[in-house]
């Protein structure tokens, strides 16, 4: 037999989003809840020869590839993951596979923090819900006019893009080898980083992370924004630094922020940004949806019946 572990299956439905049982001489076991301690992770993973990672919730680190001498082959949703040591992958033989994943998901979501930032959503609902608040509190900012500035210009950011034209937005991007011609065909104006962050009335992030990236959003960009400016990171927290962010929320530099990615995560229920009231958080949603969770575990699925007949697909690293 196999054993095959399913790690951060949050929702306990990963299981159920494919057809396990084609899996003939595999026994699946799926851990809901996360686990920091590589001990403990260590010992959940003992006897596993498959491991299924849910995007970057844990890291698969030198270390701990080490401490487990069963382990052959790692699943991680999407195409790619920066939390898992593939060197390490290599130097121990397991093989790592990757599965496709929607930009639809995380981009639309990207439009729901916009409009809760834009039209005090959150504040209004629960001021709803008391009979002595008033019936109307805030005054919302318009989409139509305002304009975009999309830090990032792929497959995610060229959606948000086309949904800002819809709403009749000025679309303005950047990022670092963005052309004009791309920027056009997408509907966007390329400017200066500079110039983004100062024109904007919404700042989206939709870049990769990477050394280069790594904190490209810190106090220089936020100082730069307007006032009435609102910053949405729906990509990785490690673009913006985040101390920096709760300096200008804190300060009304801007006037808001949508979040839906950490540097800690889960976030601990005492962190500084959950004091904020001019914060719209949602626990790492982007890629949470039906479709996309179908797409995810039904292709680790694939993944793991191409592995036992020794053509891996979809591979991300070569053993070769």
């Amino acid at each position: 037999m196999v054993h095959c572990v399913i790690l951060d299956d949050y929702q306990g439905v990963a299981t159920s989003y494919a057809d396990w049982s084609v899996l003939d001489g595999v026994t699946v076991a799926s851990v809901r809840d996360h686990v920091d301690d590589e001990d403990v992770l260590a010992e959940i993973l003992d006897g596993a020869a498959v491991v299924v990672v849910m995007r970057e919730r844990t890291p698969l680190t030198r270390s701990l590839i080490g401490r487990l001498p069963d382990l052959r082959l790692v699943v991680t949703t999407g195409r790619r993951n920066a939390s898992i040591d593939l060197d390490a992958c290599r130097d121990y033989e397991v093989t790592v596979c990757g599965t496709g994943s929607s930009a639809a998901a995380p981009a639309e979501l990207t439009w729901a923090l916009v409009l809760g930032l834009a039209r005090h959503l959150v504040a209004e609902s629960e001021l709803l819900a008391s009979p002595e608040s008033p019936w109307q509190s805030t005054v919302g900012s318009d989409l139509a006019g305002a304009t975009l500035g999309l830090v990032g210009l792929g497959r995610i950011g060229a959606r948000v893009a086309r949904v800002a034209r819809a709403f009749e937005m000025d679309v303005i991007a950047w990022s670092p080898h963005l052309t004009e011609e791309r920027a056009a065909a997408e509907g966007a104006r390329l400017v200066g980083k500079s110039e983004l962050f100062a024109e904007s009335d919404f700042v989206s992030l939709h870049l990769v992370l990477a050394d280069s990236t790594r904190g490209i959003v810190a106090a220089p960009e936020l100082a730069a924004m307007r006032p009435t400016a609102y910053l949405v990171n729906t990509a990785r927290a490690g673009l913006v630094d985040t101390n920096a962010l709760l300096d200008a929320l804190r300060s009304g530099w801007i006037a808001g922020a949508g979040l839906d990615v950490y540097d800690v995560e889960p976030l601990p229920g005492d962190h500084p940004l959950l004091e904020l009231t001019n914060l719209l958080a949602v626990p790492h949603l982007g890629y949470v949806t039906e479709a996309n969770y179908r797409t995810f575990f039904t292709e680790a699925v694939e993944d793991i019946t191409a592995w036992r007949a020794g053509s891996p697909v979809r591979s991300l690293t070569d053993l070769s």
